[in-house]
């Protein structure tokens, strides 16, 4: 701490935020100046901690989802609630693990990997989601070798990458490579989501006839969780339960009618005598 009352803590804090002005000056500051500098580099730190997630969430592209406090943990028969939970404390990142959540349609598959994202990205770490759809039809479209390498790098840069829905189209064989590419890059260096409803051993009929599928499910599963999801839809629970509230509503509505008819033509009888 120097006459100031400001302590090198103080001053690295200043380094980190690039105040080089502020820095230039400050052996010249006096102590009635401290307080005040304080209260600068709070506010400094807070608005540009606030910038950074705001363009982490954007840069994300998350979308809309369904917050995990929200999710029906007791409609998929069956799913290892303790695992995913302990996902979300954000371990695997640190160790450039990955995770397969495999499962069939409606059962929270993109949800969980969402919110694996999102807290991700809270706890300052940059992430990336998108379905292997446009990933790999993006990848495909470009021509230019140092378009598509730049293109790559912007798949294989994020800290978290999810890629959503691998196993719901097929593909050719130029997107299997960039997948393998993809995922190469980020092996043992950067951790990545998949999520999917085929089993590995069915891989083969999503990219048929590619020669590095083997090694892409190998790279892929070296280091990582794979989660198991059974159950049904919770899409098409929610779809059934409004179509029968559908129901319900128009049949108490005709009820109602009828009770009303009824009434008016008592009264009208009553009325005439």
């Amino acid at each position: 701490m120097n006459k100031t009352g400001l302590t090198e803590s103080h001053h690295q804090r200043a380094a980190a935020l690039k105040l080089h002005g502020l820095l230039a000056h400050w052996t010249d500051l006096d102590p009635a100046q401290a307080h005040l500098i304080v209260q600068v580099l709070e506010w400094e730190e807070q608005e540009r901690g606030q910038r950074g997630l705001q363009r982490r969430l954007s840069s994300a592209r998350l979308g809309r989802y369904k917050p995990l406090a929200d999710f029906d943990w007791n409609w998929p028969k069956r799913i290892d609630h303790n695992l995913i939970i302990e996902l979300m404390k954000l371990h695997f990142i640190d160790e450039h693990s990955n995770v397969v959540l495999l499962g069939p349609n409606g059962v929270g598959k993109s949800t969980i990997a969402q919110n694996l994202a999102y807290k991700a990205v809270l706890d300052g770490r940059t992430a990336l989601f998108t379905t292997a759809a446009d990933m790999l039809n993006t990848l495909a479209a470009l021509d230019g070798a140092s378009a598509l390498k730049r293109k790559i790098t912007h798949y294989a840069r994020p800290e978290l990458l999810v890629i959503d829905e691998v196993g719901y189209l097929s593909y050719a064989n130029r997107q299997a490579d960039l997948l393998f590419e993809v995922i190469s890059q980020r092996y043992e260096k950067r951790s990545t989501i998949i999520t999917t409803n085929r089993a590995f051993g069915e891989w083969g009929e999503v990219f048929p006839n590619a020669a590095c599928v083997t090694s892409l499910i190998d790279r892929l599963i070296h280091h990582c969780d794979i989660i198991n999801i059974e159950g049904e839809s919770w899409r098409m629970k929610q779809s059934v339960e409004r179509a029968n509230k559908r129901k319900t509503t128009k049949k108490t509505a005709a009820k109602s009618t009828k009770e009303a008819s009824v009434k008016s033509k008592t009264k009208g009888k009553v009325a005439c005598k």
